[in-house]
């Protein structure tokens, strides 16, 4: 990521790219909307992205659970010999936003 990106830049080009999908699919958009006017007698409507189906779809299907680790983790917590590495997580944090702006860049 360079310095001095503008990171509006990317949420520009996505609501551009959202208006222009909407105007290409009427129908489509119409068929949303009954369908949150539907589930609006049940409650709060919410509707979901594609992008957000598509990651939650890829989040339940690569999950992996390490009950032994979270175990450990807890009770390391209880027991407050915990230590949180802030540097791997910063190192984390910045991997996952130049990886989530490199999508908007390609």
């Amino acid at each position: 990521m360079k310095i001095g990106q503008n990171p509006d830049i990317a949420n520009a080009v996505s609501q551009a790219a959202a208006k222009q999908q909407q105007a290409k699919a009427p129908a489509a958009t119409a068929q949303a909307v009954a369908q949150t006017i539907s589930t609006a007698a049940a409650g709060v409507p919410v509707t979901f992205s594609s992008t957000a189906r598509a990651v939650e779809a890829t989040a339940r299907s690569g999950a992996e659970f390490d009950a032994g680790k979270v175990k450990a983790v807890k009770a390391a917590i209880d027991q407050g010999t915990f230590t949180v590495d802030a540097e791997a997580i910063a190192d984390k944090l910045l991997s996952n936003a130049e990886e989530t702006f490199s999508r908007f860049r390609g």
